[in-house]
Formats: C-alpha cells, sequence, structure tokens
C-alpha cells in the first residue's frame, strides 16, 4: 500500500510547485477562450461563406504572423522577462475576442473582417508560444520535467477536450457566435491574471546584443542537432499532410449530417484520445527506445486519419479522431522533453519560436492545406490523402534520420 501511495504521489510531483500550478491554470483558461472561438469562427465562416477553401483561410490567417515574427518572437523570450510578455500576449488575445465580438454584434456578413483579426490572434501566439515554453523548464527541476510536461499535456488535453464541445453548444443556444466570442474575452482575462501570479526564480542570463548572428542561433542550433530537427521536421510535415481538423465543419454539416454540438464533440475527440495517452505517460514515463516509438506512433496517426477520411458514422468518426490524437501525443512528448532539457536557458526563446513555426506549420498552414486540397478534389480524397502521405513521411524520416530512430531514453536529458 506503501508502495502504491509513493508511486501515486511520484506521479503528481509536479504539482507540489506552485507556480506551476498559475502556469497550468493560465493555459487552461487561454486554450478555453481559444479553442470555443475556433469553433464559432469555423462554422460562422463557413455559414457565411459554404466554401471550404474559406475554411483553410482561416489557418493560413493564424500562421502568417508565426512566419513573419517568429526571429523576434524568439529573441523577445530570451531577452525580455517572460512571464510579463505571457501577460501582454494573453491581454491581446482578450483583444482580438472582443473584436470579433464587435464584428458580429455589428452584422458584419464577410469573412474579411474576420480574417484581419484572426491576424492578430496569431500575432499574440507568436510572441506567447515561445515564451510560454521556454518559462515551463524554470518552474520545476530537471528531474521533474517530464512529469510537468506530461500533467502540462493532461491539462491542455482536458482543456481542448471540453472547449470546443462548449463554444459549440453555447453558438446552438444563441443561434449565433456572440455569446462565445464573450466567454472568450473573459477566459482570456482569467488567463493574464492567473499568469500574473507566477513567480519565477530568476535565471541569470546576459541579453545578447540583436545582430543576425544571435537572431538566427536558434536555427543553427537546431540544424545542428539532428535528434531534434528529426522530431520536429516529422511532426510538421505528418500534421501538415495529415491535418483533418480545418474540414471538421464540412464533415459535421455535410457528411455525418449533425450540427455545432457535432462539430463540438468532433473537435473534442483528438483531445480525449491525447489527454488519455497523457495522464498515462505521467504516471509510466517513457522508456527506451522513445524515437522508433515515436515513428511508429506517427505512422498510426496516418492510418488513423485515413480512417476517420473513410467513415460516414459519427461514433466511428469520433473513435479515428481518438486515435489520431492518442497517436500523435507521443510525438509531442518526445519532441517537448528534447527542445525543453536538450537546449541552453538563455536559447530556449530562440529554439522553441523555431518550433513554433514547424507546429503552427503543421496546424494552421496544414488547416490550409486541407482547405486547398479539398477545394480541388473534395474533403474526402483531400483527408485520405493526407493520411497516406502522412505515412510516407514517416517511412522517409526513419530512413533520413537513423539518430530518431535509434534514440534510446529521453530521460537522459534529465541527467
Amino acid at each position: 500500500m506503501a508502495a502504491s501511495e509513493n508511486s501515486s504521489a511520484a506521479g503528481r510531483i509536479a504539482f507540489t510547485y506552485p507556480s506551476f500550478v498559475f502556469f497550468q491554470l493560465a493555459r487552461v483558461f487561454i486554450v478555453l477562450s481559444g479553442e470555443m472561438q475556433s469553433v464559432a469562427v469555423g462554422w460562422e465562416i463557413y455559414e457565411i461563406t459554404q466554401r471550404a477553401l474559406a475554411l483553410g483561410f482561416v489557418g493560413l490567417a493564424q500562421f502568417l504572423p508565426g512566419i513573419l515574427f517568429f526571429l523576434v518572437s524568439g529573441h523577445a523570450a530570451d531577452r525580455y522577462d517572460r512571464r510579463k510578455l505571457i501577460v501582454l500576449c494573453y491581454l491581446g488575445s482578450a483583444a482580438c475576442s472582443g473584436a470579433l465580438l464587435f464584428l458580429t454584434l455589428r452584422g458584419y456578413r464577410s469573412p474579411y473582417p474576420i480574417y484581419a483579426v484572426l491576424f492578430f490572434v496569431g500575432v499574440a501566439r507568436s510572441f506567447s508560444g515561445p515564451a510560454t515554453r521556454a518559462l515551463l523548464p524554470q518552474l520545476v527541476p530537471a528531474k521533474d520535467f517530464q512529469n510537468a510536461v506530461a500533467w502540462a499535456s493532461v491539462f491542455f488535453q482536458s482543456t481542448v477536450i471540453l472547449s470546443p464541445s462548449l463554444g459549440g453548444i453555447v453558438y446552438a443556444i444563441n443561434r449565433g457566435p456572440a455569446a462565445v466570442y464573450a466567454l472568450s474575452f473573459f477566459a482570456a482575462i482569467v488567463a493574464a491574471v492567473c499568469a500574473a501570479k507566477i513567480k519565477v526564480e530568476s535565471v541569470e542570463r546576459v541579453p545578447e546584443p540583436i545582430t543576425w548572428k544571435s537572431t538566427l542561433a536558434g536555427l543553427h542550433y537546431i540544424w545542428r542537432e539532428k535528434m531534434i530537427l528529426g522530431s520536429i521536421s516529422l511532426d510538421l510535415f505528418a500534421v501538415l499532410l495529415g491535418g483533418a481538423v480545418a474540414l471538421l465543419p464540412v464533415y459535421a454539416k455535410e457528411i455525418l449530417m449533425t450540427g455545432p454540438w457535432g462539430l463540438g464533440l468532433l473537435r473534442s475527440a483528438p483531445a480525449v484520445g491525447a489527454g488519455v495517452t497523457a495522464m498515462v505517460l505521467a504516471h509510466k514515463p517513457l522508456g527506451r527506445r522513445a524515437g522508433s516509438r515515436m515513428l511508429w506512433c506517427v505512422a498510426g496517426f496516418g492510418l488513423a486519419t485515413i480512417f476517420f477520411g473513410i467513415s460516414r458514422n459519427l461514433y466511428l468518426s469520433l473513435f479515428a479522431l481518438f486515435l489520431v490524437g492518442a497517436s500523435d501525443m507521443v510525438s509531442v512528448m518526445v519532441r517537448q522533453l528534447f527542445i525543453q532539457l536538450g537546449t541552453p536557458d538563455e536559447m530556449r526563446g530562440r529554439v522553441n519560436a523555431v518550433d513554433s513555426v514547424f507546429v503552427g506549420a503543421s496546424n494552421e498552414l496544414g488547416q490550409f492545406e486541407s482547405g486547398l486540397t479539398a477545394h480541388w478534389f473534395g474533403s474526402v480524397p483531400a483527408v485520405v490523402l493526407g493520411g497516406v502521405g502522412a505515412i510516407l513521411v514517416t517511412g522517409l524520416w526513419a530512413w533520413w534520420f537513423p539518430e530518431l530512430r535509434r534514440a534510446q531514453e529521453v530521460a537522459r536529458f534529465a541527467d
């Protein structure tokens, strides 16, 4: 019994650090804000335009700032107080939600003002992403970092599970997005307040002069570290090709014949799978052969995407998306451990900024790719071809990056 209690306590060790708790609360509320807003924006854009390509532009509008500002945002995360930068970004996200609410209440029926607001949502994310990721290793010791990453993923995915469903239900009850945008605004404000309560042990970082060499240091570091390069580029291309999330409004309305509530369930399903996997990893950390397990799981991500693409049953589609999230979670975990524990603190902001571009490309740009291929070939072929592409990419990366295939203990970085 005592051994079981000790094991359970060890599985929750990250929560003994108060700043980690505030960090998680802030993330919960900002993700709640963003995910509810995404459901409302997706449904509203599709109702206005009736075009899958228009949904692709939703992702593109949020991805472009990441490309434009990633060098600046990474330098900012290494040069300035990361906590204050996060608070400022969360307040910016609240302002964007307020702008969407204003557009709705004024009765605008054009997607272009919405795209403009989403661009600024992307600006806030491009600066908050590197700062948030670089801050986490300062909140817990290296020996407990894997536990912190696992629980951070549990909180993140649990919020992603609930938020789209909540957004869809609120949208359906109020027959419009106004109430969703209002809730998103208040959730972002709460996130900023929680982030302001984080206390960080000061780490001496000598500010580097802003030169091309220092600005590009993150890119150079990732290029040298083939393990990191292989893991983040694999995630980039697999999710870029296999990202079916952008087409969920089309599947919900035209293929599965459901409404906003059904769209919320579909958006939540990958997070359920990811959350369950993260919970398992919190109590049973990744051991040997982490690299090969990551590759097999990315291949499974492609297979699950194909399964979703050909499904015509809501419950089978939800199960397929559950598998999509579960398999992707392993890739996320391995990549984060490689990056956060393998990178010196004075460079974490710039390295995470580059990683944010990869993640943004795989998500937002992946949405654009899905919308574009759906416009060319149809929604179902676009999803199926994306899943096939993810499997092919996995095989190529296993060949091109033998270091990744042979990777053993991720825990070695915590030594």
